[in-house]
């Protein structure tokens, strides 16, 4: 758990701040703006709300703007005697939304953020405005083959021997995991980018969230938890949202066409953006076009 004061040099300017009802303390940034919109941005695996610091600023003229760190991640507390469960992290983040009462929300959600993030559509699709999909699964069935996920480079390295050792020493291996998924931009990386990336992670036990959330890609509780969500009911009323997905065609998590063909399955007509030379991090790779494409995209629907 990160200091709640720390400010990495400057680069996370955003005053902390808690909820403790889910049992743990759980960090948020909240930056309000005059506009109704609130935009929630979720991240994935293994980052924290610093994937957002430069699109915060930029969303802020357009609607407050939220933005969570799961358990175990950033400057929310990583409990030891929890289950790190996709359905946990779900119910986390409801907690979130309700004791907020956020209403008017842009859903913005990247990784693991997808499944997490798009939970509270199927819900609570009232309080749901739009959904910003980025290189994540929120649903759908693709015509694509299925082990064309299973079998890209990522799946198949977390099921490998090299896995365990590394992502329980993530203190020291933050960017050659953010590497192996997909992350481009290194000419950006300084020691102030490592340390931030990195103080989540002091010891193999404070790893224990971002072990989980891989191993849940083969796990069958994770795909039951979901399918409990994803009423024909929810289905219905999120399909009725309107929904934009971008997507940086160097991930090697998520296959480009598998991925995009989920999306199509609910939304066939809904606009997706494909970006060249970007991975599976867009907010580091490309913060000032995902930015745009959010802001555009909350001004037109």
């Amino acid at each position: 758990m990160i200091p709640a004061d720390e400010t990495f040099d400057g680069t996370w300017p955003f005053a902390p701040h808690f909820h403790h009802g889910n049992g743990f303390a759980m960090h948020y940034v909240d930056e309000r703006s005059s506009a109704d919109d609130t935009f929630l941005c979720v991240h994935g695996e293994p980052t924290w709300g610093y994937l957002y610091r430069n699109i915060i600023p930029r969303l802020t003229p357009y609607g407050r703007v939220i933005v969570p760190d799961h358990m175990g991640f950033g400057k929310s507390e990583t409990p030891l005697d929890r289950e790190y469960t996709v359905q946990a992290h779900c119910e986390n983040l409801e907690g979130l939304l309700l004791a907020l009462d956020l209403t008017n929300v842009t859903l913005v959600m990247q990784d693991w953020g997808g499944p997490i993030g798009s939970a509270m559509a199927y819900l609570h699709p009232q309080r749901i405005k739009r959904l910003c999909v980025m290189n994540a699964m929120v649903g759908g069935r693709s015509k694509e083959d299925p082990k064309a996920f299973t079998s890209s480079p990522w799946p198949v390295w977390v099921g490998s021997p090299a896995f365990e050792p590394t992502i329980r020493n993530l203190g020291s291996t933050i960017l050659s995991v953010m590497k192996r998924i997909g992350f481009e931009r290194t000419a950006h990386v300084d020691e102030t980018w490592v340390r931030a990336y990195a103080s989540p992670f002091p010891t193999p036990e404070s790893c224990i969230a971002a072990e989980r959330f891989p191993q849940c890609i083969a796990d069958r509780e994770t795909v039951n938890d979901l399918k409990s969500i994803r009423t024909a009911e929810a289905i219905a009323a999120i399909k009725e949202k309107p929904a934009m997905m971008v997507f940086g065609e160097a991930d090697r998590a998520l296959p480009q066409a598998f991925t995009i063909g989920c999306f199509r399955d609910l939304w066939p007509d809904a606009p997706v953006v494909t970006l060249p030379g970007v991975g599976h991090f867009l907010q580091e790779d490309a913060p000032e076009t995902v930015a745009a494409l959010i802001a555009q995209f909350s001004q037109i629907n």
